[in-house]
C-alpha cells in the first residue's frame, strides 16, 4: 500500500443510495481540503458512489491502513450546512428511512446525477494601450466597437466582425477574454420596484404582536383581502434589516410568480425561487445564490422548506391549510413539521396564514399553543362580497339543463356588460367526467387504473387523471356495440365551450392542469387575466388561492357541493375552505363583489357557513363532531399503505406488516379506536395492487413503533409506507 501523505483525516460519510442494508456511516481518508457537508466520490464496493461527508474527525475506530481514500470533492465548497446535517438525521429518525434519502431534499436533484453545473460566458474587454490595426479595416472597427462599450460577450463579437479579426486582436493582446457566471434567471424582468406601503394601524398591531411574542408560531387568521401579504412583507424587511435571511412558502406553483414578483418588487434579487417547474439550471443557480448568501428570501412551494438558507429569522406558510403541503413521495413529510425544526434551530418566528386554518391548527391556536392574530376586515373595510345560493333543483326542474343557472347568466352578462371580469370555478377538469353506453351501462375505465377515464373533447381521447394514459375515444361500445354515448359530468373544458356560446364576443381563458404545463404555464394565464386580455377565466382549485384581480366582481362556483360527499373525514372542511377561498376572489378593489354559488344541496351547514364567511361557527361545530366522532385532532389517523405490480407479493407483504402491527394492537388495545386491514378505495393505480392497514390512534407515541414495523418489511418489488392523517385517503 502506498505510503500515506503526512496530513489526513477521516471523514464519516454517508453513501448516496437510499436503502437500509447501506444505510449507516462509513469511514474515509480524506485530506485537510473536505469538511462537513461536501459531497465526494468514494470507493464503494466494486465501484465508485457519491457520498454526503456528515463529519470530519482525527481517528477512526477502524485500523487506518483498512480504510480507503475519499477519490475528490464533487464541489469545491460544502452543499449542506450544519442546519441541513442536522435536519436530515432528525427527518430520517422521524420517518424511519435512509439518511441519504432525507440528505436528498436538501439538494436539486440535477445536481446530484452531475446533469448540471454552473454555465458561464466568455466577455471580451479593449486592453490599455495603442495597437496597430491600419491593414485590418475589421480588427480596426471591432476595437472601436469595444473601447466603446467598454465589453461585449465574445460570441456575438465574433459573428458580427468575423472570427479571424476578433482572435487575430486576442493575439495581438488588444483584446482581452474573461470566464463569467451567467446566472440563468427564471422569471427574468418580472416585479417592478414598489414603495413600501404603509400599514393599517390593524396590520401594524399584527406585525407587532408577531414579533413580541414569545411563541415560535403564530396562526395569522385573516380573511381574504385582509392584508396579510403586506404584513409577511414587512417581517421580511425587519428580518432582512437584521442581517437574517427568509423562507416564504405557497401552496401551488401558479402562486410562486405572483410572490415573486412582489418580492423581488420589494426587495430586488434578494428573492430566489424554487420550484419543480424551473428548469434545471434555473433551480440550480437558484439554490446557488441562496447557498452562497447571494439571496436571501427562498420563496417556492412546499420544497422550498429545504433551502439551502443560514440564521434564517422568519418562516411563513401562506394558506396553511392547503393539502398540498403533506408530500406523498417518500419521505412523507408534513412540511409544517420540517418549518417547526428550522424555526426551533434558528430561535425565529413561524407563521402560519389562512382565511381557513386548518382546524387542528385553530384548535392549537385557541388552545394557547400558537399566537393567535385575527384580521377580520378587509383592507380600508372594504366589504367581503354578498354570497347567493342557488338551488340547481329548482333549474333542472324549470327545464335548464345546461351548467349555469339562470341568475349566474343574468350576474355575467350584467359583468361583463360593466366591463369588468369574472371567475367561475369548477373543479374538476376535462370535458365530461365519463363516457357512458345507454345501452348497456358500459363505463370506459383505464387499462393501467380502477378508475373511470375522462373525456377531453379538444384532443378527441379519453384520459386518465392518475395515471396519465390516453386512448382513442370509441365510435362505438366496446362491450355491446352499442353508438349510444353519453358524457356524464361537466367540466372545466366543456364550461368553456357553453360560455362561448352564450357570449361569443367575450374572452375566456381556462387555467386547469391540462393548460398550465411549463413553467410559464400558469403565470402566461395570470398574466394574460391580470392584463384584462380575457373577460372569464374558467379554472379548478389553482385559482381560488391567493390571486388577487382588481377587475374581478364576480365570481360563480359551479357544483359547490361536489367535495362535500368524499368518503374522508375532511370532506366538509376542504369544501367550506374551497368555497370562502374562491369566493374572496371578487371585490378586491373599489366596486363590491358578489358570488354565485350553485349547489344541489342548499340546506347543507357547510355551504350555509361559507356563505356567511363564519369560519367561527364552522369551526365550532365541525370541532364538535370530531370529538364526538373521536376524529383528528382528538386522534391521529395513520395508514400503511402496500404496493406492488404483483398482486401476491402485495398480499404477502400486507400480511407480514398486519402481522406486525397486529401484536403492537394486542400489547396496547386501549390506544386504537380502530385497527383493520382492506383494499384501497382504489384497488390498482399505474398497475400497482394497492391494500392498507387503517388505524386510528389516541396515543402518538405508538407511531415509532408503527414506522419500525412498516420497515422490518422486505418483499421484493413491493412498497411499503406510512401516512399520518393522509390528505387524500383514496
Amino acid at each position: 500500500m502506498a505510503a500515506r501523505p503526512p496530513s489526513f483525516m477521516i471523514a464519516e460519510v454517508i453513501v448516496d443510495i437510499a436503502h437500509s442494508e447501506v444505510d449507516k456511516i462509513f469511514d474515509y481518508v480524506c485530506g485537510e481540503d473536505i469538511s462537513a457537508g461536501m459531497r465526494v466520490a468514494v470507493p464503494f464496493g466494486r465501484s465508485a458512489a457519491t457520498g454526503f461527508v456528515m463529519r470530519v474527525k482525527e481517528k477512526s475506530d477502524f485500523p487506518q491502513e483498512k480504510l480507503k481514500r475519499i477519490y475528490r470533492a464533487e464541489e469545491d465548497f460544502p452543499a449542506l450546512n450544519a442546519e441541513c446535517l442536522a435536519l436530515a438525521k432528525k427527518i430520517a429518525a422521524r420517518y424511519r428511512c435512509p439518511l441519504a434519502l432525507t440528505l436528498r431534499l436538501f439538494l436539486p436533484a440535477e445536481m446530484r446525477t452531475g446533469k448540471v453545473s454552473e454555465r458561464y460566458r466568455t466577455v471580451a474587454l479593449a486592453a490599455e494601450g495603442e495597437f496597430d490595426t491600419r491593414r485590418a479595416p475589421q480588427q480596426t472597427a471591432c476595437l472601436a466597437h469595444l473601447k466603446e462599450c467598454g465589453e461585449e460577450d465574445a460570441a456575438r463579437l465574433r459573428e458580427r466582425f468575423g472570427a479571424g479579426a476578433v482572435n487575430a486582436l486576442v493575439k495581438k493582446g488588444a483584446i482581452l477574454l474573461e470566464e463569467r457566471r451567467q446566472l440563468r434567471d427564471p422569471y427574468r424582468g418580472i416585479g417592478k420596484r414598489e414603495e413600501v406601503h404603509v400599514l393599517t394601524p390593524a396590520q401594524q398591531q399584527a406585525v407587532e404582536r408577531i414579533s413580541q411574542t414569545d411563541k415560535t408560531v403564530t396562526l395569522l387568521h385573516g380573511v381574504t383581502g385582509s392584508g396579510k401579504t403586506e404584513i409577511y412583507l414587512t417581517l421580511i424587511a425587519r428580518e432582512l434589516e437584521a442581517g437574517r435571511t427568509a423562507i416564504f412558502l405557497v401552496p401551488e406553483i401558479s402562486l410562486t410568480p405572483q410572490m415573486l414578483s412582489k418580492l423581488r418588487g420589494r426587495f430586488g434579487g434578494e428573492a430566489a425561487i424554487l420550484h419543480s417547474g424551473l428548469s434545471a439550471g434555473e433551480r440550480f443557480d437558484e439554490w446557488q445564490r441562496l447557498r452562497r448568501g447571494e439571496a436571501k428570501i427562498a420563496i417556492g412551494a412546499r420544497s422550498a422548506v429545504f433551502a439551502p438558507l443560514e440564521n434564517i429569522g422568519v418562516i411563513v406558510i401562506d394558506e396553511e391549510h392547503d393539502g398540498s403541503y403533506s408530500s406523498e413521495s417518500s419521505p412523507r413529510y408534513n412540511t409544517f413539521d420540517i418549518a417547526l425544526l428550522r424555526a426551533q434551530y434558528n430561535g425565529c418566528k413561524l407563521v402560519l396564514g389562512s382565511a381557513t386554518p386548518a382546524v387542528e391548527t385553530y384548535r392549537r391556536a385557541v388552545e394557547g399553543e400558537f399566537e393567535l392574530v385575527t384580521l377580520p376586515n378587509r383592507i380600508n373595510a372594504r366589504p367581503l362580497p354578498d354570497v347567493c345560493i342557488v338551488d340547481m333543483r329548482r333549474e333542472v326542474r324549470r327545464g335548464n339543463a345546461s351548467p349555469f343557472s339562470a341568475l349566474l347568466q343574468e350576474k355575467l352578462s350584467a359583468c361583463l356588460g360593466a366591463g369588468n371580469q369574472a371567475i367561475l370555478f369548477l373543479n374538476r377538469r376535462g370535458f365530461s367526467q365519463k363516457a357512458i353506453c345507454r345501452d348497456c351501462g358500459y363505463v370506459a375505465q383505464c387499462e393501467h387504473c380502477d378508475v373511470a377515464l375522462t373525456y377531453h373533447r379538444e384532443e378527441n381521447c379519453l384520459k386518465c387523471h392518475y395515471c396519465g394514459a390516453r386512448y382513442h375515444m370509441p365510435l362505438t361500445c366496446p362491450s355491446c356495440g352499442g353508438k349510444h354515448i353519453r358524457y356524464m359530468g361537466t367540466g372545466t373544458q366543456r364550461v368553456v365551450s357553453e360560455l362561448q356560446a352564450l357570449y361569443p364576443n367575450a374572452r375566456i381563458l381556462r387555467m386547469d392542469v391540462d393548460t398550465t404545463s411549463g413553467k410559464e404555464g400558469h403565470y402566461r394565464i395570470l398574466k394574460q387575466f391580470s392584463a384584462r386580455e380575457a373577460d372569464i377565466l374558467v379554472g379548478t382549485q389553482m385559482v381560488a388561492k391567493g390571486h388577487d384581480f382588481p377587475a374581478v366582481t364576480l365570481v360563480g362556483i359551479l357544483d359547490a357541493d361536489m367535495s362535500l360527499h368524499f368518503p374522508d373525514y375532511r370532506s366538509g372542511e376542504r369544501t367550506f375552505q374551497l368555497v370562502t377561498q374562491v369566493a374572496g376572489r371578487s371585490g378586491r378593489a373599489e366596486e363590491k363583489g358578489e358570488v354565485v354559488l350553485q349547489t344541489y344541496d342548499p340546506e347543507n351547514y357547510i355551504l350555509r357557513f361559507a356563505a356567511q364567511y363564519d369560519y367561527l361557527g364552522f369551526y365550532r361545530h365541525e370541532i364538535g363532531l370530531r370529538a364526538a366522532a373521536m376524529f383528528p385532532p382528538f386522534c391521529k389517523i395513520v395508514r400503511v399503505m402496500v404496493t406492488g405490480e404483483e398482486e401476491k407479493s402485495a398480499l404477502a407483504a400486507l400480511k407480514a406488516v398486519y402481522e406486525r402491527l397486529q401484536r403492537l394492537y394486542n400489547a396496547h388495545a386501549e390506544s386504537f379506536l380502530f385497527f383493520n386491514k382492506m383494499h384501497a378505495p382504489i384497488k390498482r393505480i399505474q398497475n400497482k395492487y394497492r391494500y392498507q392497514v387503517l388505524m386510528r390512534l389516541t396515543e402518538p407515541a405508538l407511531l415509532r413503533e408503527v414506522y419500525a414495523a412498516c420497515a422490518e418489511v422486505q418483499e421484493k418489488n413491493v412498497l411499503v409506507y406510512v401516512e399520518e392523517n393522509p390528505s387524500n385517503l383514496s
